[in-house]
């Protein structure tokens, strides 16, 4: 199933989307109440989704699936082509950082270059959305830990990056973790490991990987994680860019104004923004 949030006529709610056309859940409440209460929920919504009498997806805006996660982490140096880009060696622990709930973004809105900052770039990311989640959970768990996953680009403001050891505040500016179209539950998508990851930019291929190249794999990810943390639904975990950055190109290449970014990953759709000054 793919799961939306949406916006019509000036009301917010979570939808099913169908081929072009989106229907409502009838849930009251956001994602992650649906997520929350997905196993009483999942025949009554599969009824619905099967009976049709939907509005087309085109006239309907597309929020960020979760709009407001608990909590977002995202991993790094966690595909072997982008830890040799940045000059470093594979991490023999994973490397995490947090990004900012306000850095959440709907997947077709503007992103914002912000006042003063010159260095914004892109990281095409496959996110996994947590289900009912826990704590101490096994890789060999960790399947069922996962509601769903979705598109993801891990915008990073570089200079901020790098200016300090911890990564946390150069990737949470406003709008720098655009997520969507929809989350497709892990039922419907299974195995994780085998998806083509792609980036744009201005229509120029700039990333190109797969799934199965991560270090560290989703399920590894998810261990890592709730050995100190409980994971709730509707967490969001950013599991890693490939090579292909802007600052690793000579000569770098950052985002501009009007510059168009597009992620899309095989099987779950693609999310695109358009670059804007901060006023």
């Amino acid at each position: 199933m793919k799961l939306c949030t949406f916006t019509a006529d000036g009301v917010t709610r979570t939808g099913i989307v169908v081929d072009d056309t989106v229907v409502e859940t009838g849930v009251l409440g956001s994602m992650i109440d649906l997520i929350r209460d997905w196993d009483r929920l999942k025949p009554e919504l599969e009824t619905r989704a099967a009976s049709g009498g939907g509005v087309p997806l085109a006239s309907v805006r597309l929020e960020a699936p979760v709009q407001r996660p608990g909590k977002i982490f995202a991993i790094g140096l966690n595909y072997a082509d982008h830890i040799a880009e940045s000059g470093l060696g594979t991490p023999e622990r994973q490397v995490w950082f947090t990004k900012a709930q306000t850095s959440v973004n709907a997947p077709y809105d503007p992103i914002l270059i912000a006042r003063g900052t010159m260095t914004p770039d892109y990281e095409a990311e496959l996110v996994a959305v947590i289900g009912q989640g826990g704590k101490h959970i096994a890789a060999a768990d960790a399947p069922a830990a996962i509601f769903g996953y979705c598109v993801g680009n891990d915008v990073t403001e570089r200079m901020w990056q790098h200016a300090v050891p911890q990564w946390s505040l150069g990737k949470s500016f406003d709008t720098h973790a655009p997520m969507g179209p929809w989350i497709v539950t892990a039922d419907e998508l299974g195995d994780p490991h085998d998806l083509g990851i792609r980036c744009y930019v201005n229509g120029e291929e700039r990333q190109s990987s797969n799934t199965g190249h991560l270090v560290y794999n989703v399920w590894q990810q998810v261990e890592h994680l709730s050995v100190g943390m409980t994971l709730e639904p509707g967490d969001c975990l950013f599991t890693g860019t490939p090579g292909g950055i802007g600052a690793a190109m000579n000569p770098r290449q950052f985002l501009k104004p009007g510059d168009v970014v597009r992620t899309e990953i095989d099987r779950l759709g693609a999310i695109e923004g358009i670059m804007v000054a901060e006023d």
